[in-house]
């Protein structure tokens, strides 16, 4: 694209009289030169392609974004980002994958306490944590993957973490004298009420996130606390 020059041809009081004369100094200054672009690099496209890409996913959902979007986002024609990622499904698949390692780092990097109720407060604030500070990318790992082939789902991450936690219960079952193969049942079940949670708050933002971190604390300590060895059902029904 052409720079425009100072003067207006349009202008019935511009003259040649008021331009440079031709072949002076002021002349060669004022020539039109073309605008730079600088070019990114692979690299740089493919993290820009991944930006956009992690920024309408989360607004839209999978399906409610389409390539020629992301590539008019990016500035840039289809094919470049089939040539990054193959297609829409490929750079959903990295999103979602970069994502669920951002959490888990997260989480698993928090637990460095020693007492077990510290370390339930650190895994708790470790999830509102990304909510915060990750919002778009927990928008989109909530939502079920439209892609069999992605690297993983919710439900999995979820998994993934609960795994951290049940070695946390194990000591603390052996301890109290529990059946210590029942820790991934229990870590399962934490885990899971402290991600719903997370959910609802995701919209609400109140209370704060040290209130609700612990108030959930408050249910997962005391209810581990007060467990029976050997739970019985109170009900009718035995099986």
């Amino acid at each position: 694209m052409m720079d425009h020059v100072a003067t207006d041809p349009s202008n019935p009081s511009t003259t040649r009289s008021d331009r440079a004369p031709q072949g002076s100094a002021s002349s060669n200054n004022d020539k039109p030169r073309r605008a730079r672009r600088t070019r990114m690099t692979g690299a740089e496209r493919r993290e820009q392609l991944l930006d956009i890409g992690r920024t309408l996913f989360a607004a839209k959902g999978f399906e409610g974004t389409s390539v020629e979007e992301i590539a008019a986002k990016a500035g840039v024609s289809k094919p470049v980002v089939y040539e990054h990622f193959g297609g829409k499904e490929g750079l959903y698949a990295v999103v979602v994958d970069r994502e669920m390692r951002q959490l888990l780092g997260m989480v698993t990097g928090s637990l460095t306490a020693g007492h077990p109720r510290e370390l339930c407060e650190q895994a708790a604030f470790a999830l509102l944590d990304y909510i915060e500070e990750y919002t778009d990318g927990f928008r989109i790992l909530v939502r079920d993957s439209p892609i069999p082939q992605s690297t993983g789902s919710f439900a999995s991450l979820i998994s993934d973490i609960a795994t951290q936690v049940e070695d946390i219960l194990g000591q603390e079952f052996k301890t109290r004298g529990f059946d210590p193969k029942l820790a991934p049942l229990y870590a399962q079940a934490l885990v899971g009420s402290v991600a719903l949670t997370g959910q609802w708050w995701l919209d609400v933002r109140k209370p704060k996130k040290a209130e609700v971190a612990a108030h959930l604390v408050n249910l997962a300590w005391h209810g581990l606390d007060g467990l029976e060895p050997k739970p019985r059902l109170i009900g009718h029904r035995k099986s």
